[in-house]
């Protein structure tokens, strides 16, 4: 039996939210991107405004046993640490993971009346920058922990750990573990709460995560401009170089990656195949394609996998190519690219960066200079085993929050690099990997929004999650 109410975690939650969403709509006002695109994010102050606004609201909830603070080494960017005493008879910690930090905002490609700072709420969606990714993580777990208080229902020692770099690879979050570390003691559980679901109707379980490595590919073919009818056909042009470089690591025909494979699970293709039935041709169809367009093929189970497992290029920025209305007739000096590689779970960023690096700069076509600098090098993740209470927690909540016999699970192509630390960190750990990141919801993207209703529900299950733990040695 469970040992919570679930209609009055349902009431709580409800309660609780409807004073949530003015405050989340207040951090979407405000424009604090990560460090990796605000320079100025030291002086301007706008991460610390973030956390201090969420602070505020933490401190107003009458947690018992509460301790808050926002943490600050030097020339680093701020945390959120929490920690709310256990009321259990076990001597066990959880630890809840979120951060606060946003991607740039996209001004000019938002829809009409939307805007990446301009919270509107529409249809049961709450639109704006940082919402679901992942601002709306600390009053989550908060009001978890809060739902369970009301009802006088024992938890174990909670930890709340949400940063302010993630959206920069989490470069500053391991001098807060190091530093942290004893605050932190040994969690059993881990709760993170910055992913995705693949539908709205269900539970969704992380079980993998993908590596990453960006940097700037650039190709220097002249000290100058010159005239394009003076030089073509004499000199090699930049852009045409760039090509062949990038030919030597993708394959331009079917966009598949010609190196950093690793072998593939065959649960994880099972698990595929499973996710696909419950997805179908939402896994594509939830993406803005122009009329006429469609994904690389329509073998969905094969969709799920090169999401997940493969590795994959993107070209995420570009420089050294004019506008179209300053563009004259000019061989242009250079083309510098931003490259941003998507690692399997199992692969090495280290020496996939180390591969990536002297693939694209060695024998440089036509003595161009080719350099590529890496930026980021983040690690993967793939989930242990289940053990058999999470199991039946997750099928508990999937019933009494969503209506659903089951939780659904699927691996994420995106990357959180704390998953990966702390599985080497904690290898005895468990983990719950969630979040409110659905189809069409959009993250790093114009009008992302963050779905009320399914954020709600995640939080009542987390808060079952909770209660169950603080029986479980």
């Amino acid at each position: 039996m469970s040992p919570v109410d679930p209609k009055k975690i349902i009431q709580s939650v409800d309660h609780s939210w409807s004073h949530v969403i003015p405050v989340i709509e207040k951090y979407i006002s405000i424009p604090n991107q990560s460090p990796s695109y605000d320079p100025q994010w030291e002086t301007n102050g706008l991460l610390d405004q973030a956390a201090q606004l969420e602070v505020d609201w933490v401190r107003q909830q009458n947690i018992k046993g509460l301790s808050v603070e926002i943490v600050k080494l030097p020339h680093r960017t701020p945390v959120i640490f929490i920690i709310v005493d256990r009321s259990n008879s076990l001597d066990d910690t959880v630890l809840l993971y979120g951060h606060f930090d946003k991607q740039p905002p996209l001004t000019e490609t938002w829809a009409e009346g939307l805007g990446p700072y301009t919270p509107v709420i529409r249809d049961g969606k709450l639109y704006g920058r940082g919402g679901a990714d992942d601002g709306y993580s600390v009053f989550s777990a908060i009001t978890a922990i809060k739902a369970l208080q009301d009802q006088n229902i024992p938890h174990s020692r909670c930890v709340v750990l949400i940063e302010g770099s993630e959206e920069s690879g989490s470069i500053d979050l391991p001098a807060y573990i190091e530093h942290l570390r004893e605050r932190i003691g040994e969690p059993s559980l881990i709760v993170c709460l910055d992913s995705g679901a693949g539908t709205y109707d269900k539970f969704w379980l992380t079980t993998s995560l993908r590596g990453l490595v960006t940097g700037t590919l650039r190709v220097d073919i002249l000290s100058e401009g010159v005239h394009s009818g003076h030089g073509s056909g004499i000199v090699p042009s930049s852009f045409r170089i760039m090509r062949q470089l990038l030919d030597r690591i993708e394959d331009v025909q079917t966009g598949e990656m010609k190196i950093l494979h690793t072998h593939i699970p065959e649960d994880q293709i099972a698990q595929a195949k499973a996710c696909a039935e419950e997805m179908g041709s939402e896994i594509y169809g939830e993406f803005p394609f122009v009329h006429g367009a469609k994904p690389v093929h329509f073998d969905i189970p094969q969709l799920l996998i090169n999401r997940t497992w493969k590795p994959t290029l993107s070209i995420t920025g570009v420089d050294g190519i004019p506008k179209l209305n300053d563009a004259g007739n000019v061989l242009r000096p250079y083309t510098s690219l931003k490259l941003s590689v998507r690692l399997p779970p199992n692969g090495d960023p280290i020496k996939s960066a180390d591969e990536l690096k002297h693939t694209l700069e060695a024998n440089p076509p036509y003595g161009a200079k080719v350099t590529f600098e890496i930026e980021k090098k983040s690690t993967g993740w793939e989930a242990p085993q289940l053990s058999p209470w999470i199991h039946e927690t997750l099928r508990e909540a999937s019933r009494e929050y969503f209506g659903k016999d089951t939780y659904a699970v699927l691996g994420e192509g995106g990357s959180i690099p704390f998953m990966g630390m702390l599985g080497k960190l904690f290898p005895k750990a468990q983990f719950i990997i969630t979040g409110v990141l659905g189809p069409g919801s959009n993250a790093h993207g114009p009008n992302e929004f963050m779905h009320i209703d399914l954020s709600k529900k995640v939080t009542c299950a987390v808060a079952h999650c909770l209660a169950k733990k603080a029986t479980v040695a």
